[in-house]
């Protein structure tokens, strides 16, 4: 039998961003997923979306069942689930040694925190920097509060289970991000329920014409791109709104 080539790179892009590997982790300790679940401090579904994703990412199955177990759930690590914990623990050995390397280079100039989006590979034009400042939960889904730097909120709706794997708390540096084609730009765009708006400038050094892409001056140095889809043509540094649905924004945070 060949064996399965494990994809850690695409596992591990992960493990600064939730408790995905934690509850892996906590798993090989008891032998109970509803054990490591609680412990974790995550609902059951939570822990088997975490297990699913790692080894959907991984391409091998990281957990298998067991006689037994601390939490009668029964289950134990496969050897690429041990693996894969043993290259994480590099990995952070690794991070931590770079970042202490970083603050001792930079001092209080630097914002490490803001160095999330330059490990990002993804097709998401608008990747905003935020603070979370609040989370409201109901039934199965999370609506998270995230303020910009330019006193703009924006909110994402996202599952209860995602809220919890990524251990969002009020305080927490984030980005915001979401695909340009989600965001529709005009100037007398109307507010709805479940519909984030933002106001800002057109930047452009022409006038702009239907359905084309445009981008939104939030602050200095901060802006969000999308699409015009009115049937006027739109002025350089005219005043127009940017909207995007709740649930079209995601949330990446660091560890």
């Amino acid at each position: 039998m060949i064996p399965t080539a494990l994809h850690f790179a695409q596992a591990l892009g992960h493990e600064a961003t939730d408790k995905r590997l934690d509850i892996l982790q906590r798993i090989g300790e008891v032998g109970s997923i509803s054990e490591a679940a609680r412990s974790a401090k995550v609902s059951y579904k939570a822990a088997w979306q975490a297990l699913e994703t790692l080894s959907n990412l991984a391409g091998a199955p990281l957990v298998e069942k067991a006689v037994g177990g601390s939490g009668g759930g029964g289950a134990r690590l496969t050897p690429a689930g041990t693996q894969l914990l043993e290259a994480a623990q590099l990995l952070k050995q690794a991070r931590s040694s770079v970042l202490v390397n970083l603050e001792q280079r930079a001092g209080n100039t630097l914002n490490l925190s803001g160095l999330l989006g330059l490990g990002l590979r993804t097709s998401m034009r608008n990747q905003l920097p935020c603070t979370i400042t609040a989370i409201h939960v109901a039934a199965g889904t999370a609506r998270v509060q995230l303020a910009l730097a330019s006193g703009a909120t924006l909110v994402s709706k996202i599952t209860r289970e995602s809220a919890e794997l990524l251990g969002l708390e009020p305080g927490m540096s984030a980005l915001a991000l979401c695909k340009a084609t989600a965001v529709t730009v005009g100037p007398d765009l109307k507010a709805r329920e479940g519909l984030n708006l933002l106001q800002g400038p057109l930047l452009s050094n022409g006038v702009t014409a239907p359905h084309s892409e445009v981008a939104v001056e939030l602050m200095a140095n901060l802006q969000l791109i999308g699409f015009y889809q009115g049937a006027q043509v739109l002025a350089p540094r005219q005043a127009v709104s940017a909207a995007v649905d709740e649930a079209a924004v995601v949330i990446a945070i660091a560890g």
